[in-house]
């Protein structure tokens, strides 16, 4: 204990932050990667005029508490004030919008990676770059704006995702982690930085602006790269005490999709890992790039900038969450002090009680739309039959189910092009309780699916680690050496091969969802 209060106090440390969509973590990590405190901020978004959104003064009021009860978890486990680090990073959650002017005022609200309000944008880009452009990518949030005349495109001096506009708030560094630039603009990987040819076109598309693409996007840099210090300024937005010290080196910032693969040491080629929360998605470090153009694919890049094929779903966790609030509210209203938490390891145990087939019961968790089946926008729905077997295990299972079927239609586009994946691993909160999310996952993705013992670390643990590449890596040390023999050399993992008769009860289950579907899309409309 003593020698971890001197390893703090002489910043022998290293800080990862994620903004993530529920909730904003702060880890603090040793030399070894080995997770020391914590400190967290629970949020959620807001749906305003058509949007989804987070304020600014959200996203302060987060910070702030999260590095306080950073500082605060530090002191009570070890009897020192956390002062200073070795080295500090900022993830958050990948994609979206945030645009401001030559003085630094805000243009227009923040437009969420959740937000499916961009798909004659997406469409045209894609078309004209002849590469996948998502709703979620910022230049989508930027054209769609240009083509709505909204008139604060003729303003704009930068544009940023929120972990992009955090480091430029803490740094003074208008910088952006390749990972993340590639859910803003598309990368050219033989560069590391933005596709020339690319932002040529667009810069002929947008010609009648006064801004010039090339001039208000965010500088690309690869994980270990310097991306700047920390202010006196910046210090005291993070710490407002005053108690932490200015001058900590910082690394790119990264979006969660990057801190995931970094987490789960899915950096290198044929391997993947799945991030399962309030949204999920697969990534797979490619071997060689896809045959064509798929508008559900997502092609992104790791942070060191290898291409990396993604299947991104927006919706996941959310509706699984949602009815544990009820059941809790039911608790609560009997006189029972229940965390939702144990409702949710519950939930998870009896599913794996459950009929393989969910009894017959279909659950649709589309809090918002889903690209890969053509929604602009969801409802929840559970629906059975009148011979459906209804009872709370089977329940749960379809709950877990629902989460997963989007994925894995997804993931039949990956299957049809031959991707290999050597190792699959996942992360999130899905994972967190034993066996029943892998399982699940396994017969959907049919593949071994592995969990570490630090998959609940997650993303913050993950930018911890490459603030920690940024400080300690040798001279021609590459990430994907970092991971492999410094951090990951003796981790232990636990895997769940796909089940013949879970992978049986989940294709049945996926033929009643891809059947409900026109239900689904007629419940978004009204």
């Amino acid at each position: 204990m003593n020698n971890i209060s001197e390893i703090i106090a002489q910043g022998k440390t290293a800080i990862g932050m994620e903004f993530g969509s529920t909730r904003i973590k702060a880890v603090l990590i040793d030399s070894a990667a080995n997770p020391l405190a914590s400190g967290s901020f629970d949020w959620e978004n807001s749906y305003k005029n058509g949007i989804w959104t987070y304020s600014l003064a959200e996203v302060k009021e987060g910070m702030q508490t999260a590095f306080a009860n950073l500082k605060a978890d530090t002191e009570k486990k070890y009897g020192v004030k956390l002062t200073t680090a070795g080295a500090l990073g900022i993830s958050g959650m990948m994609h979206g919008y945030l645009a401001f002017d030559k003085d630094g005022n805000q243009l227009a609200e923040f437009r969420t990676w959740r937000n499916t309000i961009t798909a004659e944008a997406a469409e045209k880009l894609s078309a004209l770059f002849d590469f996948n452009i998502p709703q979620r990518w910022s230049i989508a949030h930027l054209y769609q704006a240009m083509l709505n005349g909204e008139e604060h495109t003729d303003k704009i001096d930068s544009i940023f995702t929120l972990a992009s506009y955090i480091h430029y708030r803490l740094t003074g560094k208008r910088v952006v982690g390749v990972g993340e630039a590639s859910g803003m603009f598309p990368i050219d990987s033989s560069i590391n930085d933005y596709d020339r040819s690319m932002l040529d076109k667009f810069a002929a598309l947008s010609a009648d602006c006064p801004w010039n693409i090339n001039e208000i996007l965010p500088k690309v840099l690869a994980a270990g790269e310097d991306a700047g210090i920390l202010t006196e300024e910046g210090a005291l937005l993070l710490d407002p005490t005053g108690e932490f010290k200015a001058g900590i080196p910082l690394c790119p910032p990264e979006g969660d999709a990057g801190t995931g693969m970094v987490a789960t040491n899915s950096v290198a080629q044929r391997t993947g890992n799945i991030s399962a929360g309030t949204s999920i998605f697969l990534m797979v470090v490619l071997e060689k790039a896809l045959s064509k153009l798929y508008p559900e694919i997502d092609m992104v890049t790791t942070p060191s900038g290898s291409p990396v094929a993604m299947v991104h779903c927006n919706n996941c966790s959310g509706e699984i969450d949602a009815w544990a609030g009820i059941f809790k509210e039911i608790c609560t209203e009997m006189g029972a002090d229940v965390t939702i938490y144990k409702i949710l390891d519950k939930m998870f145990e009896l599913s794996l009680r459950a009929d393989k087939d969910c009894g017959g019961l279909v659950g649709f968790n589309y809090l918002s739309g889903e690209v890969i089946t053509g929604l602009d926008s969801g409802k929840p729905m559970f629906f059975r039959g009148p011979d459906s077997k209804f009872d709370l295990a089977n329940f749960s299972r379809a709950q877990l189910y629902s989460a997963a079927a989007t994925l894995s239609i997804g993931k039949e586009i990956l299957d049809a092009e031959n991707v290999k994946i050597d190792r699959l691993l996942g992360h999130g909160g899905y994972f967190k309780a034993p066996v029943a999310g892998q399982a699940v996952m396994a017969a959907a993705l049919d593949a071994p699916v592995s969990v570490m013992k630090t998959a609940g670390e997650g993303g913050p643990w993950g930018q911890a680690i490459l603030a920690l590449y940024r400080l300690e890596k040798a001279d021609g040390e590459t990430l994907e050496d970092f991971l492999e023999n410094r951090i990951f050399s003796e981790q232990e993992s636990f895997e769940v091969k796909p089940d013949e008769a879970d992978k049986k009860g989940f294709a049945a289950f996926l033929e009643n969802y891809k059947k409900g579907l026109a239900a689904e899309k007629a419940a978004a409309a009204f």
